[in-house]
């Protein structure tokens, strides 16, 4: 079975794009190795991107809500790719499973459909790479009706 990450997406054009930012990364490895800081990566990999008509924001701001209310700290993505795409760069021994929740999150927050978690501190940047991808997040107990009403499951229901 193919873990969430390992998952292409139905979109082709989502795809492609991945792909070609999987490439820019792949280039950027081949030519500096393992070992630098996540800064160099990031710098070389808009340098890539760039040099390949990739359109992306570095660094870019991203408000975040809080029960309604929209906070003055902003989110900082790594990068924002072709307003699909969210990229984060780590140079790490390995990748944890928070740093992939931190990307889900990052999926959440924007309402992007795809991220790439890209650790160049590796031998082989394939075995860094991972592509993940945002789906809904069922709610805990409450669905909506036909009319879009709110109302409680029959668990909660039979709790009560």
């Amino acid at each position: 079975m193919h873990s969430r990450s390992d998952v292409l997406l139905d979109d082709e054009r989502l795809n492609a794009l991945t792909s070609a930012i999987i490439g820019a990364a792949i280039e950027v490895h081949r030519n500096l190795g393992p070992g630098l800081l996540e800064s160099i990566y990031l710098a070389c990999l808009r340098c890539e991107l760039s040099e390949r008509g990739i359109r992306f924001e570095a660094q870019k701001a991203v408000p975040v809500v809080y029960k309604s209310t929209r906070l003055t700290a902003m989110l900082r993505i790594d990068l924002l790719v072709e307003d699909s795409v969210v990229v984060e760069v780590k140079s790490l021994d390995c990748l944890l499973p928070v740093h992939q929740a931190q990307v889900l999150t990052y999926l959440r927050i924007t309402g992007c459909p795809a991220g790439l978690l890209l650790n160049f501190n590796v031998p082989r940047l394939g075995d860094g790479v991972r592509r993940l991808l945002n789906s809904p997040r069922p709610e805990a107990h409450r669905s909506r009706d036909r009319e879009g009403n709110e109302e409680e499951s029959d668990q909660r229901r039979e709790r009560k």
